[in-house]
């Protein structure tokens, strides 16, 4: 088996090489004749990704192609590198390609990965999710009634709301915020007239999420137009769709893929 190039990106694929090694497409598609035309770049080709970095206000930074089958990122290891960012792990998260759709796992890291909700999500007790700057737990409140000690002596308690749902601002070193909770099971979260109202955070939107105990049990999260989004922390592998927002440490991303 003759060396070749790759048809997509222009890369020499070695003899027994079975595939590319700069954008790691299979060598069935490379060629090896000088009169075949070649692609631009790799991003030319459909499903392949890339992310942008989001600076303040908006505006965009540095770029990653992702051409290539996979691609961890991280704070020291892998190849998409923010080694400045002290709240990512060594290695936080893989993206990878999979029947040429593109997924993103966390990699156990400390403090997880959060991708920008769509849509109405439903979040299980204890699940993080972000708004603003703020990061926040949910948690079912247990309904049991205390059992008294052996000669029939209840603790001394505040009387009994039946609280329903809490929501709590998690600080840095995983200390306890603020916290409200819902006995109605629906609590508004922002930087005014909400439930949980944090008017300190500039990035909260006035009216920014909506947390609600369905009569199912189930807890949804909704985004309530906010200008900067709420995002849930992964659990398990997802798939990224074009125009998705993830936060992974103190690092904005968008996902741009080619159609």
């Amino acid at each position: 088996m003759s060396a070749c190039k790759c048809r997509h990106c222009g890369a020499s694929i070695p003899e027994g090489h079975q595939f590319c090694g700069s954008c790691g497409r299979p060598r069935r598609f490379a060629s090896s004749g000088a009169e075949d035309t070649l692609f631009f770049g790799p991003l030319q080709t459909p499903g392949r990704a890339k992310l942008i970095v989001i600076r303040a206000e908006g505006q965009e930074g540095l770029s990653y192609a992702l051409n290539a089958t996979e691609h961890v990122a991280g704070r020291s290891s892998g190849v998409i590198l923010f080694p400045d960012d002290p709240f990512l792990s060594a290695r936080h998260a893989v993206f990878r390609y999979r029947d040429n759709k593109l997924f993103l796992a966390d990699l156990s890291s400390l403090n997880g990965s959060y991708l920008r909700i769509r849509e109405p999500v439903h979040l299980a007790d204890g699940d993080l999710f972000s708004c603003g700057q703020q990061l926040l737990q949910v948690n079912l409140l247990d309904p049991r009634a205390e059992t008294p000690t052996p000669d029939g002596t209840l603790h001394y308690l505040s009387p009994d709301r039946k609280e329903r749902l809490r929501v709590t601002q998690i600080l840095e070193g995983q200390i306890p915020g603020r916290m409200e909770s819902s006995a109605l099971g629906e609590m508004t979260i922002g930087r005014e007239g909400c439930d949980l109202t944090i008017p300190e955070d500039s990035h909260l939107s006035r009216r920014h999420a909506k947390v609600t105990l369905e009569r199912d049990g189930r807890i949804q999260l909704c985004d309530l137009g906010s200008k900067n989004g709420t995002f849930l922390r992964l659990k398990g592998e997802v798939r990224l769709i074009h125009g998705d927002y993830l936060f992974m440490g103190r690092v904005l991303l968008r996902v741009e893929i080619i159609e």
